[in-house]
C-alpha cells in the first residue's frame, strides 16, 4: 500500500514541536458535510470526532470550544459560565483571521492568535480523538491526555 503524502500545516507543526505523538487520517472534506461525513467514510465513532469551533461573547471576545461532533454547544450554557450576556459562533471570515484555518479545516493548534480553549469534559474520558489537522479533510488521531498537555484547555459541560 502507497504512503499518502499528507500537507504540512501549523497544526501538524505545532504537534511535532510539541512532541505529541499523532496519526494523520484523511477523507473527501464536503461542504456541509460535517462530522457525520468524516465518520462514515473512516469508520469511526462520529463522538470520537471533535469539531473545534471558534466562538465570540457579546463583546467580540473570541475563544474556541472543542466538542464531540455529534454534539451541538449550548451557547446559553456558555454564556452562563462566561459570566456574559451571549455567545456565539464567529463569522467564517472572522475566525479564518483569527486563527488563521478556513472553516472546515480549523485546529486548536498552531492558530495565529492565542485564544482561550474550553472542552467538553467528556471528551477528556475517551480512549482517543480525531480532530481537525489544519487542512480541510485531514484529521489527527491523539489521546485526550496530549490534547489536554499540549493546550490546557478549561473543561466545561455545555454538551446539548
Amino acid at each position: 500500500m502507497a504512503r499518502e503524502n499528507f500537507p504540512s500545516t501549523p497544526a501538524t507543526r505545532f504537534l511535532k514541536e510539541k512532541q505529541i505523538p499523532f496519526e494523520l487520517h484523511s477523507y473527501k472534506y464536503e461542504q456541509h458535510g460535517g462530522t457525520e461525513r468524516a465518520s462514515s467514510q473512516l469508520l469511526v465513532d462520529e463522538n470520537m470526532i471533535v469539531k473545534t469551533i471558534v466562538m465570540e461573547d457579546d463583546s467580540r471576545h473570541a475563544f474556541i470550544v472543542l466538542m464531540h461532533g455529534n454534539k451541538e454547544i449550548s451557547a446559553k450554557e456558555m454564556a452562563r459560565l462566561l459570566s456574559v450576556k451571549s455567545v456565539s459562533a464567529c463569522d467564517p471570515q472572522r475566525a479564518q483571521r483569527l486563527t488563521g484555518y478556513m472553516v472546515g479545516g480549523t485546529s486548536p493548534f498552531g492558530t495565529k492568535q492565542k485564544l482561550p480553549i474550553y472542552v467538553e469534559s467528556s471528551i477528556l474520558e475517551l480512549p482517543r480523538i480525531l480532530i481537525n489537522a489544519g487542512s480541510r479533510g485531514l484529521l489527527a488521531v491523539i489521546s485526550p491526555r496530549d490534547l489536554e498537555k499540549a493546550l490546557n484547555p478549561v473543561r466545561v459541560n455545555v454538551a446539548r
